[in-house]
């Protein structure tokens, strides 16, 4: 009886293996493709920016700091696979007006053509104890965190949707998994992505769209940087304890994962292991 039963469980395991190509999403093409970034002028959403451009794509780099803009700009372009190859860059904030965000992306789209993959970069961090932390930094990083995200999105979707094709990542945290120490401001607005990318991602399905929610480790870049300032010491101690991931790695991770269609997108074993820890009712994107 034993012996019957795992032989079920292995037929059914490699029944899924057989069936999965056929589920699963067609890998985006990313020559000649147009990604948006947002927050693309340092860390995360800069190497992002590179690693697509090294493939081929036509870059859109949104952020608020010009000077930041233009001269990320002339990094990317030493990174050119063709001279067809365009790096636009658009300084706006994503976090406080709608209509200003859906119009500078219409114009992209005028330059560059229609978006295949946008990646909501843009972010900022503050950490502090619950009671030590001013209340308008709580409305401020919920403005820049999610509704930073949700403008972009919200002004591409439409198109994606006629066009039955293309990609939406959120790039959340660790810390949007798991509430930590010293993250009360922080982690909600990361754990919001989560539950926007769940209820978006069952609406767009049909479209050919997929969304990615991507959970990055602590990450050396300027933005890691200015956070520990203000760690609490309790914070700082848990911190030690983990490594620092270089902004290259997680960047060719995320992009691997969102050309493929994935949900979720970690980086090592143990990302991987707690995206399984706290899937909840994400998607299912492999047996595992």
């Amino acid at each position: 009886m034993l012996l019957l039963a795992a032989a079920f469980i292995v037929a059914f395991v490699l029944l899924l293996y057989m069936v999965s190509p056929l589920i699963s999403p067609k890998p985006l093409k990313l020559p000649g493709a147009h990604v948006v970034v947002t927050g693309g002028s340092s860390g995360i959403g800069k190497c992002i920016a590179i690693e697509c451009y090294k493939q081929g794509a036509f870059i859109t780099l949104i952020a608020r700091d010009e000077n930041k803009l233009l001269q990320t700009k002339k990094e990317i372009e030493k990174y050119s696979v063709n001279d067809k190859q365009v790096v636009l860059c658009i300084s706006v904030d994503v976090s406080k007006d709608y209509e200003q965000v859906e119009n500078v992306l219409k114009q992209a789209q005028e330059k560059l053509g229609p978006v295949d993959m946008l990646v909501n970069c843009a972010g900022t961090s503050v950490t502090g104890k619950f009671e030590d932390i001013e209340v308008n930094c709580f409305e401020r990083l919920m403005a820049v965190n999610y509704l930073g995200s949700v403008y972009p999105s919200r002004a591409v979707i439409a198109t994606m949707k006629e066009r039955r094709m293309g990609r939406i990542v959120f790039v959340s945290s660790q810390a949007g998994q798991l509430g930590l120490f010293g993250y009360t401001a922080y982690s909600p607005t990361k754990f919001a992505l989560r539950g926007l990318a769940e209820a978006l991602q069952m609406e767009v399905k049909p479209y050919n769209i997929y969304v990615t929610v991507a959970y990055p480790p602590d990450t050396d870049t300027p933005g890691f940087a200015e956070e520990s300032k203000t760690k609490p010491l309790e914070t700082k101690l848990i911190s030690e304890t983990s490594s620092v991931c270089q902004a290259e790695q997680v960047a060719r991770v995320i992009v691997k994962d969102a050309i493929q269609g994935n949900f979720n997108s970690s980086v090592g074993s143990d990302g991987y292991m707690l995206s399984i820890l706290t899937s909840g009712m994400s998607p299912v994107t492999s047996i595992t």
